[in-house]
């Protein structure tokens, strides 16, 4: 397995990694031993990076995680968690909460959940607009000190707040959306991630399946929060499927899937950008890890581009007040 290394201060792993969200039912109905044999395939495939969230499922992932991980020792994995979102018992959003004394509360029942004595890397879900991201940072600092935390790291952050972060502690990683139809972090977060020494880990690298070669506008199941993304809805999903299909041509030519074509695309921005896999079963795993051999020429590349344009997807990639609340977006 390749290795990336997370930022200048952060550690080195897989050159893929794998989310984990997708188990806990935000897609619809996932199957929970396919769910742990794909954490188990991914682990024995050389994959060092799971990712997960406090709030998906409501602590369902994390406990999934933690029976996938019996007997796997330590040094084999990292564990990246994101807390701070809150939600009612109708899975409503309730907005973040970041204060000190609550990110240690998230922070000590992640602990339990996932069975674990320290967290690899963690990070708040989104900036919360009432507390000043130096006041998270220096709480989350003293869990580091403490030996419950090892590495810091953000998520759907814009370049200002990442200059804040990074002069009260070494941040390793920015988690936020990169895909051949979510390039915003080209305008100027990805310079500043750079000049700071802050690795990408991109999420969405198939924009939750839309450019993966594969969905189709009918599996959308109960449950699934695709249902209310804009890039699924209406005549934006006709358009965006469109774009599928021309890269699906030039995945044809270089006889490999749309989906490698898009997860090595990404891959290839930087030795600092770690595409994070949303896979939830074997199969969609074993895709992914094959485009990991694919190597993009300049010429690929560019065709690769003209085939989907930046800025050419039909839609934002959240609803309306989901991108109201993404830093990363302003």
């Amino acid at each position: 397995m390749q290795q990336r290394q997370l930022g200048t201060k952060g550690p080195q792993v897989s050159a893929l990694g794998l989310g984990c969200m997708g188990m806990s039912g935000v897609y619809g109905p996932a199957d929970r031993q396919e769910s742990i044999a794909t954490i188990h395939a991914a682990l024995d495939a050389g994959i060092t990076l799971l990712d997960t969230g406090d709030f998906y499922g409501m602590g369902h992932n994390e406990m999934l995680i933690a029976e996938a991980l019996k007997g796997v020792p330590r040094e084999q994995f990292l564990v990246s968690v994101k807390f701070g979102a809150l939600r009612d018992p109708a899975n409503g959003w309730l907005g973040m909460d970041t204060r000190p004394a609550a990110m240690k509360n998230f922070l000590a029942y992640s602990l339990k959940r996932l069975g674990l004595d320290h967290i690899d890397i963690y990070r708040p879900a989104r900036l919360d607009p009432k507390v000043p991201i130096e006041e998270t940072v220096g709480a989350m600092a003293e869990m580091v000190k403490a030996g419950y935390v090892r590495y810091i790291g953000l998520s759907e952050v814009g370049a200002a707040t990442l200059r804040r972060a990074g002069a009260v502690h070494p941040i390793s990683d920015l988690q936020i959306e990169y895909s051949l139809i979510s390039r915003g972090i080209e305008a100027q977060i990805l310079h500043t991630a750079r000049e700071l020494g802050i690795a990408i880990t991109a999420y969405g690298v198939l924009s939750r399946g839309l450019i993966s070669g594969h969905w189709r506008k009918e599996a959308i199941a109960p449950g699934d929060f695709r249902a209310h993304s804009p890039r699924f809805r209406g005549a934006n999903v006709d358009a965006n499927l469109a774009l599928v299909e021309a890269l699906r041509g030039v995945a044809d030519a270089m006889d490999v899937s749309v989906a490698q074509v898009a997860i090595a695309w990404v891959a290839a921005q930087g030795k600092d950008i770690l595409p994070v896999v949303g896979a939830r079963r074997r199969d969609q795993l074993t895709e992914a890890l094959a485009s990991l051999g694919l190597a993009l020429s300049a010429k690929d590349l560019a065709t690769i581009e003209a085939a989907v344009p930046p800025d050419a997807a039909a839609g934002t990639r959240y609803p309306e007040a989901a991108m109201a609340d993404l830093d990363s977006e302003r």
